[in-house]
């Protein structure tokens, strides 16, 4: 057998990553995934973010805290102005944080509609823009992750702009691959299954739902959020050098079913 001249490469040493909703969850989990595997890392969120920090630096990568609620598009400049002056040009972003609201459709309010699309939607859009932005002007070559979700392909119920959010997501996910994998840029999108995390709390603690998810995923159970940096970490390292536009399911064979 003829030895391999290009062994797969999933380090990231080196390598800067912004991730958005890093405080805990599925986020706190990719970003200490990344460092794992090399990378410096920027969190972007809302509340503090000692807990990752944390575990980052005691991996012996840096760690920069940017506190910005991307609820408004008005912080995404200064934030990636801040990114890139305090930690250096940001090589890999994952659009991570989001928001759900939970009520029939018959009932959903304005309200709950523009503040779940603007942080699930809008900022992600214009986050992308800004670092690629920056990536383009400085002919460097950038990874884009976007967590999309199982409501990316399906429907769900009492979330009708979670369910658009994600669903557009995934549509952005592929524009914005077919536009920018000639400039460098990869971009694709993570669709996590049913994890243990903050938004799926409630799904939880209802009996007759839990039993219902639990019997139609083959794993048998909820993911745990460090099941999913494996999949961050490649989408983000050159070993997905040729992957640009495709939303991989980290689902326990959910969709499978």
């Amino acid at each position: 057998m003829t030895a391999m001249t290009n062994p797969v490469n999933f380090s990231l040493q080196g390598r800067r990553a912004l991730v958005t909703g890093a405080n805990t969850g599925l986020g706190q989990a990719i970003a200490i995934a990344l460092a794992v595997a090399g990378a410096d890392i920027v969190a972007v969120g809302r509340s503090a973010m000692d807990e990752t920090e944390t575990a980052v630096t005691a991996l012996g990568r840096r760690f920069l805290a940017i506190k910005a609620d991307l609820a408004t598009i008005d912080v995404i400049e200064p934030v990636v102005a801040e990114a890139s002056s305090q930690a250096g040009p940001v090589d890999i972003l994952v659009n991570n944080a989001g928001i759900i609201r939970r009520a029939d459709s018959l009932d959903f309010t304005e309200a709950d509609w523009d503040d779940v699309m603007n942080v699930n939607l809008k900022s992600v859009f214009f986050l992308s823009q800004a670092v690629a932005r920056r990536m383009v002007a400085e002919h460097r070559l950038g990874r884009i992750v976007n967590i999309a979700s199982m409501l990316s392909f399906q429907g769900g119920i009492r979330i009708p702009s979670y369910t658009a959010s994600k669903s557009g997501l995934a549509g952005l996910t592929r524009l914005l691959a077919c536009e920018w994998a000639s400039k460098g840029i990869n971009v694709n999108a993570i669709a996590p299954g049913y994890f243990v995390t903050n938004n799926t709390q409630a799904l939880r603690a209802d009996p007759e739902r839990n039993a219902a998810i639990l019997a139609r995923i083959p794993a048998g159970k909820w993911g745990d959020p460090s099941e999913i940096g494996g999949a961050a970490v490649f989408l983000a390292s050159d070993a997905a050098s040729y992957v640009h536009g495709t939303v991989l399911a980290v689902d326990g064979g959910w969709l499978a079913r």
